[in-house]
């Protein structure tokens, strides 16, 4: 089991930007896939972007260019440093810990951007 922490998020205007993080509790944290989703009110949960224990990262289209995911295995914690912020932005942002088979999910943290 691996429990997730996230933190950084807020209230920020348009073209602003955010760090978030997410602190992972227990050593497999460096063998695994991890990554951020986000889930806006009335609609599902969506991945942002993940990014392989090797360091391969993958993001959804409406977030390319503008949002970085990284990791520090040696910190285990994971990062999402969010810049050009849209109000479409505005959503609880999840960390997820891929577990083959199995799914971990931190609390949220909630994002929102001003127009």
């Amino acid at each position: 089991q691996v429990q997730l922490v996230e933190s950084g998020g807020g209230l920020v205007q348009a073209g602003g930007s955010l760090r978030l993080s997410c602190a992972a509790s227990g050593s497999i944290f460096r063998l695994i896939t991890m990554g951020w989703y986000r889930q806006a009110p009335g609609k599902q949960r969506d991945l942002v972007a993940n990014i392989t224990n090797i360091g391969h990262t993958n993001y959804a289209d409406s977030v390319k260019g503008r949002f970085t995911i990284s990791r520090d295995n040696a910190k285990n914690t994971l990062y999402l440093q969010m810049n050009s912020l849209k109000p479409e932005d505005t959503a609880v942002y999840y960390c997820n810990a891929n577990l083959g088979g199995r799914q971990c999910w931190g609390q949220g943290t909630q994002v929102a951007v001003s127009s």
